[in-house]
């Protein structure tokens, strides 16, 4: 008899297990500054030609993933989407406040030869190659977080005449108590004011 109701409780744990589902949280990325660039335009100019960003991720759908201590894991969606998108608006939206304006362009082969053929007086792009973070709770309510970064960021001045390309990366890991997708949200947008704070102070 104990035999029949271990094997019913074991049954019915497969079968609320297999009822998990996994969710999806939305991540609003969102760079803030925390830095002024009183000689951004000066070095940049007041228009800058926006190549469409590329993500070079295997996995272009999500931006992380978050694994409870009990649980089915779930997974971080940019929000906007897709990432490159979320990027783009994001830095558009600093960029005007810093009286720099931004236009499409269409493409730019990332070297100085074509640069005066340009209406706007710089071009910029991205290429992501790696945007992930990982929450995982190895003990309840306590949660250790990685984080990985690594964009390629193009610039060509036309002034200079030159194209300036920045390798950056950025690899952090942290606990954190009481683990939610705000926590993780936040994390990864401090992260990026670290890197373009950093880039927009020294362009090139």
């Amino acid at each position: 008899m104990k035999t029949n109701r271990w094997l019913m409780v074991f049954l019915l744990s497969l079968a609320i297990l297999g009822c998990a589902k996994t969710r999806t949280y939305s991540l609003y990325l969102r760079y803030q500054p925390v830095k002024e660039f009183p000689s951004l335009q000066q070095k940049i100019g007041s228009t800058l030609g926006i190549v469409p960003f590329k993500d070079e991720r295997p996995d272009q759908l999500y931006v992380g993933i978050l694994t409870p201590f009990q649980g089915v894991s779930s997974y971080f969606k940019s929000e906007p989407f897709p990432l490159e998108k979320a990027m783009g608006e994001s830095l558009t939206e600093v960029l005007l406040r810093q009286g720099v304006k931004t236009l499409p362009v269409s493409n730019w082969d990332g070297g100085p030869r074509y640069l005066k053929n340009f209406e706007t007086d710089s071009v910029f792009t991205i290429e992501i190659k790696k945007f992930w973070i990982e929450a995982r709770e190895d003990v309840p309510l306590k949660a250790n977080v990685k984080t990985s970064v690594h964009l390629v960021i193009h610039l060509g001045v036309k002034k200079e005449l030159k194209a300036f390309t920045r390798n950056v990366t950025v690899e952090k890991e942290m606990a954190v108590f009481r683990l939610s997708p705000d926590k993780v949200e936040q994390t990864i947008n401090e992260i990026l004011t670290e890197i373009f704070d950093a880039y927009f102070s020294n362009p090139y």
